[in-house]
This record gives C-alpha cells, sequence and structure tokens, in this order.
C-alpha cells in the first residue's frame, strides 16, 4: 500500500552570520536631505511633502553626531535632493503623495546650516530617492574604503531607507541612528526601522552609541 504517513520536510542546517560589530572597518557618515526649512511648515496646509508630528526635534542630534564624526576623522557625506524647476527630473515623484518639492535654489532646498557643512565637504546632489540612484556615491565610498555606512536624516521611510536597501545590495554595513531621522509618519518611520532591521540586525543604533563608536574608531587609529 502507499505510505500515508505525512512527510517530514528533510533538517538543514542554515549557517549562521557572526556576530558583528557595530562599526565594521571603515565607516562613513551619510547625512541625508537635511535641507533648510524643511521641517519648518509640519503645521502648515500648504506643506508639498508630509512630515510625521517633531519632525525637526528628530533630528536635533545631527549637528552634534556631526561634529563628533569630524573630531574621529570620519569622513562625511552630504546629500540634498533638489529638482529643476521645468521638474523634468521628477519621473514618477509625483504620482503619489508629494507634491512640488525641493526645486533648485529655493530657499528651503539649500542644506540646513545648522549641520555645519564646509566648503571641502563632500557633497552629493541627487535627484531621486536613493543616495546611489544616478550619483558618484558609489566612486566616493570606494575612495574612501567604507565598510560601514552610518545614516542620518529624512525621510525615513523614503531616502533613508531606500538609501538603506541600495547600500545593503552593495554589501555594506549599515547602521540607521534611530533617534536621528524623520519620516512622512509615525507608522512609516517606525515600519521603515523595523524594516532595515530586517536586513541587517543590529541596524538600529541610537546618538549615543555611534558617537561611542566613532570614539572607539579613533581610539583604535591612535
Amino acid at each position: 500500500m502507499p505510505n500515508t504517513q505525512p512527510q517530514t520536510a528533510p533538517q538543514t542546517t542554515r549557517p549562521q552570520t557572526a556576530g558583528r560589530e557595530m562599526i565594521e572597518g571603515q565607516p562613513v557618515l551619510l547625512v541625508i536631505d537635511i535641507q533648510g526649512g524643511e521641517g519648518a511648515q509640519v503645521d502648515s496646509e500648504e506643506t508639498s511633502i508630509p512630515l510625521m508630528e517633531g519632525y525637526d526635534e528628530r533630528l536635533a542630534s545631527a549637528p552634534d553626531l556631526i561634529t563628533k564624526a569630524r573630531q574621529c576623522s570620519v569622513p562625511i557625506i552630504f546629500f540634498q535632493e533638489a529638482h529643476r524647476h521645468n521638474l523634468i527630473d521628477f519621473g514618477r515623484e509625483l504620482d503619489g503623495v508629494e507634491g512640488v518639492h525641493l526645486l533648485e535654489d529655493d530657499p528651503g532646498t539649500a542644506v540646513d546650516p545648522a549641520l555645519g557643512m564646509r566648503d571641502d565637504d563632500y557633497f552629493i546632489r541627487k535627484r531621486r530617492y536613493s543616495c546611489f540612484f544616478g550619483t558618484e556615491l558609489e566612486i566616493l565610498l570606494k575612495g574612501l574604503k567604507a565598510d560601514t555606512l552610518i545614516l542620518i536624516g529624512g525621510h525615513t521611510d523614503v531616502c533613508v531607507h531606500y538609501t538603506f536597501v541600495d547600500a545593503h545590495q552593495h554589501d555594506y554595513f549599515c547602521r540607521v541612528v534611530e533617534d536621528c531621522v524623520a519620516g512622512s509618519s509615525l507608522d512609516a518611520h517606525d515600519g521603515a526601522l523595523r524594516a532595515m532591521e530586517y536586513l541587517q540586525t543590529g541596524a538600529r543604533r541610537t546618538t549615543a552609541e555611534i558617537m561611542a563608536g566613532f570614539e572607539d574608531f579613533a581610539s583604535s587609529k591612535e
């Protein structure tokens, strides 16, 4: 008679990734789309991009992180999303919730001066969400011999998340500073943080942890 017993799937041994350090090798801090005035209209009905409550407050530690990175000789790359006034480079961005935003030379498009970006800092202007898409980022990261990318800025659920995913697929170690990113809504922000943690266990870190990690990195170079 045919065997009618339920079949048990064969047992397989799943290889486990060795525990990772918070900062593996050479770190680089990515400052993503923290732009002047972007969060100033949270309560305005005219806001063209949805912003979660407390958007600006969630990015308040960015200047301190940047200062600590400088002190510890951690390279910093600043990003600015900017679009041409004829809208030709928006693509499908305007098919969703977002309206026209961050046009070149508009006051709110400038990198937030509170960040203290210098003339000789690494700066990349981008047209799309991911910092990798259509930019020189990969070339720059190779030149910097980057291993671990540390992400701050906005939106958690859009530019930060998409950059994290692309970095993950380029085999970088990725860390997102969960108390120095802000999203389009609280739900979207929280969901994006969970999605990033899903890709790399230990990806979610705090400002205090990253600052301590920068100090440890600097000490290791002495």
